[in-house]
C-alpha cells in the first residue's frame, strides 16, 4: 500500500509541476560567490548556516542545495508566495538577472550534516524516510522524491520531461527545526508552494512525533 502511495505522489508530481517554476539558465557559481555575500550573514558564507546562527535567525542551509530550488524559492518571497519578516524584504532585493548565479554558488557548496538533538527519535524518523507511513494515514516515503541522502532532484533541469519531474529540494542535513517547521506549515496550510499539494497531503497525516522524527533524521544525512 505503501508503494502504491508512493507512485501516486510521483505520478502526480510529474503532472503538476512546471517547468517556468525554476530557473531557465545555468548560473555561474564563481560570479555567484560575491553575488551571494550579503546572503552570508544568515546563511553562512559557504551556504551552512551556523546551529547558533539557526537558532536565532532561523536561516536555513543552502549548501548543495538544487539551483532550481533556490531560485525558485527567490521568486516564491518576492511575488507573495512565500512570506517570512527577514526572506521576504530580501529577496526583493535579488535582481532577477543574479538570482541563477547565486544559486549556482550555493548549490557547489558541500553541506554539513547535523547532530540529531533527540537520539530516541532516529529510528522512526528513519523508518518514515525510506519506507513512509502505513494506514491508517498512509504517508509515502521522503526517498522517493528527496532522493538517498536527502539530495534532493538533482537532475531536475535534465529529466523534466520524464516522470517525476517533482522539484524536490535537498533536505539531508538540514537543521531538524528547520524541516519540523516547515512540514508544520504545510500541515497548517500556511505554505502552499508545493506544485499538486504534495508536500501538504504529506504533512497533513503526519503527527507531531512524527515530524520531530523524521525531522531528526534529516539533520543527520550526509550528502
Amino acid at each position: 500500500m505503501i508503494i502504491k502511495h508512493l507512485l501516486a505522489a510521483l505520478a502526480c508530481a510529474a503532472l503538476t509541476t512546471t517547468a517556468g517554476a525554476a530557473g531557465k539558465s545555468a548560473g555561474n557559481a564563481e560570479a555567484g560567490q560575491q553575488k551571494a555575500a550579503a546572503c552570508g550573514g544568515c546563511h553562512g558564507v559557504d551556504g551552512n548556516s551556523a546551529p547558533e546562527i539557526y537558532a536565532a535567525l532561523k536561516a536555513p542551509k543552502l549548501a548543495g542545495q538544487v539551483p532550481e530550488y533556490i531560485v525558485k524559492s527567490l521568486h516564491d518571497f518576492k511575488a507573495g508566495r512565500r512570506t517570512n519578516e527577514t526572506m521576504s524584504p530580501q529577496a526583493q532585493a535579488v535582481a532577477e538577472a543574479d538570482m541563477a548565479d547565486i544559486a549556482a554558488y550555493f548549490a557547489s557548496q558541500k553541506a554539513k550534516p547535523g547532530v540529531a538533538a533527540s537520539k530516541d527519535a532516529l529510528a522512526q524518523g528513519e523508518k518514515i524516510f525510506f519506507k513512509g507511513k502505513g494506514r491508517p494515514d498512509t504517508v509515502a516515503a521522503c526517498v522517493g522524491c528527496h532522493g538517498l541522502g536527502g539530495i534532493g532532484n538533482r537532475d531536475w533541469s535534465k529529466v523534466m520531461s520524464k516522470a517525476p519531474v517533482t522539484l524536490a529540494p535537498a533536505i539531508g542535513g538540514q537543521h531538524s527545526g528547520y524541516i519540523a517547521d516547515q512540514l508544520k506549515a504545510y500541515k497548517a496550510g500556511k505554505r502552499s508552494t508545493d506544485a499538486g499539494k504534495i508536500m501538504r497531503d504529506i504533512a497533513g497525516r503526519l503527527d507531531e512525533k512524527d515530524i520531530a522524527a523524521v525531522a531528526e533524521y534529516i539533520a543527520t544525512l550526509q550528502r
